[in-house]
C-alpha cells in the first residue's frame, strides 16, 4: 500500500518538477529569445518560462532539504534577474518551519491544488465505459501541430485567449523530452488530446480536453486508459495528476481510481 507520507511528496513533486524543467529546456531551444532556464537550489527547481507562463514558479520547495533565508534568497534573485514575479508550490509535507518562514518574508497564499495518486502495480478498472469506436495513439514526429491544435480547441470553449495560450504551450509541450503526446480518434478524426510524461517510476497526466463536437463520446476515458496502460508498460508503479480541489476534474480522477495525496498551496511573494 501506499502512504501519503514524505517520500510520496519527494516522488510527486520531483516528476513534475522534471516535466516542467523539461518544457522550459524545450522552450529554450525552440525559442531562445525567451531566455527560459531552470535552476536546482536545495532539491528545489525554480524555472523561468516568461513571465507570464504558469510554469514560472518553483517545484519541490523544502521538501528534499531544508529551506533557510539563505536558500529563499538565491531562489528570489533567479526571480529577479528575469524580472519575475516569485511563486512556490509548496507541499504541506514540507513542514510548518517552511510555511513560518514564508510568512516572515512577506509571502501569501494564492492558490491550492489537490495533488492526486493511483498505484500502477495492479491493473486500473476503470468506471466509465470505453467507445470500442474511439482509437488512441501517441503521435508521430511532424504531428506536433495537429496535437496543439486539438487541445487548442479543446480549451478554447471556455475563452478564445485560453485557446490561443494553449496552441502555443502544447506546440512546446509535444516536444518535451519524456513526454508522450497521445490522440484520441473518433472515426479517424482527433476528438481529444492528453499529456503524458514519464520519469523513474512515475507517471505525470496533464491536462486533457476534448473539441466541443466531440464531446459525451468517451475520449478522456480512452486517452486516461491508454496513458495509465502505456505508463505500466514503461516501467510506473504511480500515476499522478493535479486538479483544483473539488473540481470535475478531480471528482473524475476519484472515480477512476485516484486518491489525493495532499493538497499543495502557491505561495506569491507580495
Amino acid at each position: 500500500m501506499i502512504f501519503s507520507d514524505l517520500d510520496l511528496s519527494q516522488k510527486l513533486e520531483r516528476t513534475e518538477a522534471s516535466a516542467n524543467a523539461a518544457f522550459v529546456e524545450a522552450r529554450a531551444k525552440i525559442s531562445p529569445e525567451t531566455n527560459a532556464e531552470w535552476i536546482e537550489v536545495a532539491g528545489t527547481y525554480a524555472m523561468f518560462d516568461g513571465i507570464e507562463s504558469p510554469l514560472t514558479q518553483t517545484f519541490g520547495l523544502g521538501v528534499f532539504e531544508e529551506i533557510t533565508n539563505a536558500e529563499l534568497d538565491k531562489i528570489e534573485a533567479f526571480f529577479k534577474k528575469h524580472d519575475a514575479p516569485v511563486f512556490h508550490e509548496v507541499s504541506p509535507l514540507a513542514g510548518f518551519d517552511l510555511v513560518a518562514l514564508l510568512n516572515e518574508r512577506n509571502y501569501q497564499p494564492i492558490e491550492l491544488t489537490s495533488v492526486m495518486f493511483q498505484s500502477l502495480e495492479s491493473e486500473n478498472s476503470l468506471n466509465l465505459p470505453i467507445n470500442p469506436n474511439i482509437k488512441t495513439r501517441i503521435i508521430e514526429k511532424g504531428e506536433e501541430e495537429l496535437w496543439a491544435r486539438t487541445s487548442a480547441d479543446g480549451w478554447a470553449s471556455e475563452a478564445q485567449e485560453l485557446g490561443d495560450f494553449m496552441f502555443n504551450f502544447g506546440q512546446i509541450s509535444a516536444n518535451c523530452k519524456g513526454g508522450f503526446p497521445f490522440l484520441a480518434e473518433l472515426d479517424g478524426k482527433p476528438i481529444s488530446a492528453g499529456m503524458l510524461f514519464v520519469f523513474n517510476d512515475v507517471a505525470l497526466l496533464g491536462g486533457a480536453s476534448t473539441i466541443p463536437e466531440g464531446r459525451r463520446k468517451g475520449g478522456q476515458s480512452a486517452l486516461l486508459e491508454a496513458r495509465l496502460n502505456f505508463a505500466r508498460e514503461k516501467g510506473s508503479k504511480i500515476a499522478m495528476m493535479c486538479a483544483l480541489p473539488g473540481s470535475q476534474s478531480q471528482r473524475n480522477a476519484e472515480k477512476n481510481g485516484f486518491r489525493i495525496a495532499y493538497t499543495r498551496t502557491k505561495w506569491q511573494l507580495k
